[in-house]
Order: structure tokens, then sequence, then C-alpha cells
């Protein structure tokens, strides 16, 4: 099969690679959409992930395809079912997964290779973190799946509520999700980018009000000015950068809630307001990956066409252009996904 090769900082090799060979537990899936993701282009960026990914290794984890092989325990799925598989299971038997965090699973088991003609999933995942798509519900849309369900555990885990002003900074793909998750809960969404089509898109989505970062040098004093002065209820960090960090705490409210959604590059620091903190009582959240709970609940939502491909989605290319469309990404930052066809 043709499959992407990452081999290092801004090397990718689109080779002919063996169809991964299947164990009793496991199930081969055909890609028929494997989309970019901002995770994706840091990877290619940096040369790897420490967590997720070490080269030489195909990869790519936003996927959606057909069964083409199961293992011979497998008993959940079958050859033709059309199936979205996340990018991680949890072991289920941790001190963390124990109490209820099974995103940070002392055995997280991820899962790479999106970006070929034909993936393994592993029996873990298989078993606890597979799902069949939906019927009326498209390759592409299914994809959506994994980072949509990160998102989805930030806004339940800050705890939105109908009638919030929620401030969300960064309209990229996972910027314009919580832009519509926001909106679908009946919040009040002020949207801050720096480009006029990011602005264009948040709106599409619902954003009542929007702030052109390249015009407004001060963006605390304009998102207070919209909230009668006192900030708003949450602001949402979807950029990873420190000095955004730092900003958020100061665009919410006395009472408030910032997440730190955005990862930011290795070894960063963040210096924050200790008396604004205390006497304000605000609330800082990060939040990180996804449960396999998430996972049923994104696609869900996937399901009610709440969240749908075209709205994230702005093309698709060939798996041998997958080098340039990274390329481009890393040019164009908060640029929409592209679908890979395979």
């Amino acid at each position: 099969m043709l499959a992407a090769v990452l081999y290092g900082k801004e090397h990718i090799q689109v080779e002919p690679v063996a169809v991964p060979s299947i164990g009793e537990g496991d199930v081969l899936v055909r890609v028929k959409a494997a989309l970019t993701c901002g995770t994706d282009v840091k990877v290619f960026r940096r040369g790897y992930h420490a967590r997720m990914i070490i080269p030489p290794a195909v990869f790519g984890h936003e996927l959606a395809g057909d069964v083409v092989e199961v293992g011979e325990n497998v008993t959940k799925f079958q050859v033709g079912q059309k199936v979205v598989a996340a990018n991680s299971a949890p072991c289920q038997e941790c001190f963390f997964c124990r109490r209820g965090y099974e995103n940070l699973c002392e055995d997280l088991l991820f899962n790479n290779g999106a970006y070929a003609e034909y993936i393994r999933i592993p029996a873990r995942i298989v078993e606890r973190n597979m799902y069949e798509i939906p019927d009326g519900v498209s390759y592409q849309d299914a994809a959506l799946v994994e980072p949509l369900a990160c998102v989805l555990k930030a806004v339940e885990e800050t705890g939105l509520r109908e009638g919030d002003n929620v401030a969300v900074i960064g309209l990229g793909p996972i910027g314009l999700m919580f832009v519509r998750l926001a909106k679908s809960v009946g919040a009040r969404v002020i949207a801050l980018g720096r480009r006029k089509t990011q602005l264009n898109r948040a709106a599409a989505l619902g954003a009542e009000e929007l702030i052109s970062t390249t015009e407004f040098h001060d963006s605390v004093a304009v998102v207070r000015g919209l909230t009668a002065g006192r900030g708003a209820d949450v602001a949402i960090e979807a950029v990873g950068k420190p000095h955004i960090w730092e900003l958020c705490v100061h665009m919410v409210r006395k009472g408030g809630t910032v997440n730190f959604f955005g990862g930011c590059p290795s070894e960063s620091h963040v210096s924050l307001d200790t008396s604004l903190l205390h006497y304000s009582e605000i609330t800082c959240k990060a939040s990180f990956h996804h449960t396999p709970a998430h996972i049923r609940k994104s696609l869900e939502l996937i399901r009610r066409k709440i969240i749908t491909a075209r709205d994230f989605v702005n093309g698709e290319e060939p798996l041998s252009n997958l080098l340039e469309v990274m390329r481009h990404l890393m040019s164009h930052n908060g640029h929409l996904k592209t679908a890979i066809i395979p």
C-alpha cells in the first residue's frame, strides 16, 4: 500500500509499505478519509511527538473508513462496515482510569497511521473506542469525531451554561468548534481572531461579537466593553501561546473561568497575577485529549448535524500531495482542515 512515512523534521515520504498484518483482536480498515490536524502539523514541524509517534512511522490520526478484515476474536465488527476509530484507548485499570480520568491513563494506547491506504486498529481500540458510522453520516463528517470529542470534553469541564458570555480566542478548526458548541448551549459568543476569513466563519457558526486582534491591540478592554465592564464568564484559549494564556486571565469577570486548551511549546512558562486570581476567585482549567464517553457523545452530535464537515473541511487532496498540504498548513496558521483521500 501507499503510506506517508514521517522520517523527521519536515520530512515526509509517500512510499510503498506493507499492508499491516492484524492480530486476533485487531481490525484492518481501508481509509476513506483522513483529516489534517493542528497536532499533525506540529508533529511534521518538530519531526516527532514524545507521547504519540516516534519516527520513522506512518502518521495521521483522524480517520474513517471501511472494515476489510477482522481478527478471529472480533465479534463487534464485520467486513464491510463503515467505521470511525479514535486515536487512543485507556487501560481502564490504572489509578487515573479508576478515578474517571481516562484521558490521563498511565498506559494510554495511541494509534497513528491514518495517512495510508489501510490502517490496523489495535484490539484495545476496537473493543473500547471504535464505532459504526451512523446512516447519513459521511466519512469526512465521522472523521471529525476525535477533535470534536476533545472540544466537547473541555466545554463540559468548563461548565458553559445558557446565557454565558464566552470569549473564544483563536479561530482555527478547534476554536470554531468551541464557537459552535458554545452557541448550541445558548451562550453568547465573542470570537477573537486575526483574519477576516476566520471571523466570518465564526459568525456563520453563531458568534455574535467579532474582534479582530490585528485591529484591537487591547482585546481585554474590548471584551470588557461588550460585557458591561465585568469581563466574560468564560475565556477559552485555543491558540497555544503563553502570552495568550496570560491575556485570558484578565479577560474574565470575577468568579470567571479560563480554559487553557491550546497546547504551548515544550518548556513554556506563564506568569499569572496571583492577586487577581485570589481576590477575583478566577478558576483556571486545562483540558487534554478525550475519553471514550466523549467520543460517543461527539459521534451523536455529528449524527444530529450539529457539527458537519462542510464547516471545518475546505478541500480534498490525494495522499501523494500530503507534503505540500503540510507545508501550506505550516504557513497558514488557523487554516481549515483538508481531507486526505488515500
